[in-house]
């Protein structure tokens, strides 16, 4: 068995139940840590430090120094694929801002090709920290699934109700699926290249799958990421991909059986039962702690995690959050988790 099997995530998502379960927190470089604050300060602009791999390979590593997770995830942002095609793109404190794309020219206007060489910088930082990363620690990239990644672009930013990108796909499903086309064929082409540069495990964030009804679920998600991991099978089949469906509800299950991902991120709200008896079964489950008893420490932590240990101990399983780690965390409720972590049950 080489190194690489050797590191716990990559064991778990093999398949393997562990005493004690590897972990990695989503959104765990970033703001909450004060020497990404001030590693941010050298490059004010967040495209700009995102596409620098000298920083944003020590935003990857600064966690896993701090906290020993089993798993770095590469610094970068979901929107550097809409960006790489073509579409404008900055970040304000209202968030990601886009020039918003409404209609099947708009998508014919994007860049076809030369995702790779555009996003050459995260492919640097990524072989920085495979370089750079303790012997036991697995590197993981990432994209977001054409779903969400179709969210910003058609709306230009965050949205609370969808109502521009939902309508297009209601209206002219054509039209919007040579959208979902492009980002599928995109995806395919950043995730490769962030393998051929080290990555282990890939992750997709499908964060705003849950506002659709099942049957756009069905076509916008699950479609989607079953064209992804099947092209990516092919060529890296022992890359794992993590589906992270958030959201979801009932339809993980049917996500965890037709998307062909390796192993399912849960978000906070799926039941532990649900997770263990529809779920766990099938591949393994990741999650999926509520980012802010994170925030709140102490014994309401303490008990949710040793629930959620409990609930999935039996089975391949990869603790994290249901989702991204907020700014207000506390440093030592991390240390603290750490330590919960590392104890047996």
């Amino acid at each position: 068995m080489n190194g690489a099997k050797q590191k716990p995530l990559l064991r778990a998502l093999a398949g393997e139940r562990l005493d004690k379960p590897p972990w990695w927190l989503m959104r765990q470089a970033g703001r909450f840590l004060p020497e990404y604050r001030a590693l941010r300060t050298r490059a004010p602009d967040f495209v700009d430090f995102c596409l620098n791999p000298e920083l944003a390979a020590e935003a990857t590593l600064q966690p896993v120094r701090r906290f020993g997770m089993d798993a770095a995830i590469v610094f970068a942002d979901i929107l550097l694929v809409p960006m790489a095609l073509g579409q404008k793109l900055s970040f304000g404190e209202d968030g990601p801002q886009l020039e918003a794309i409404a209609d099947r020219g708009a998508v014919e206007r994007l860049r076809k090709d030369g995702i790779a060489s555009r996003l050459e910088p995260v492919c640097e930082t990524i072989r920085r920290c495979r370089a750079a990363s303790p012997e036991q620690t697995a590197l993981i990239g990432f994209a977001g699934a054409p779903w969400t990644v179709a969210t910003y672009m058609v709306e230009g930013g965050g949205s609370r109700d969808f109502l521009r990108v939902k309508s297009w796909a209601y209206r002219d499903p054509e039209g919007f699926q040579a959208l979902i086309d492009l980002l599928i064929e995109a995806t395919i082409a950043y995730l490769g290249i962030q393998i051929a540069a080290g990555a282990e495990a890939l992750q997709l964030f499908d964060s705003w799958a849950g506002v659709l009804p099942e049957a756009g679920f069905a076509r916008w998600v699950i479609e989607p990421t079953r064209r992804i991991t099947s092209a990516l099978r092919a060529r890296f089949p022992e890359v794992p991909v993590i589906g992270f469906p958030r959201g979801a509800g009932l339809l993980y299950e049917r996500y965890a059986a037709e998307s062909g991902v390796t192993a399912i991120g849960l978000d906070t709200v799926v039941p532990l039962d649900f997770a263990r008896d529809r779920l766990q079964t099938r591949l393994p489950v990741q999650g999926n702690l509520d980012p802010v008893l994170l925030v709140s420490g102490g014994a309401a932590l303490e008990g949710a995690v040793n629930a959620i240990r409990t609930a999935l101990a039996k089975g391949p399983f990869v603790f994290n959050l249901g989702h991204g780690v907020v700014p207000q965390t506390p440093l030592e409720n991390v240390a603290a988790l750490a330590r919960l972590l590392a104890e047996p049950l």
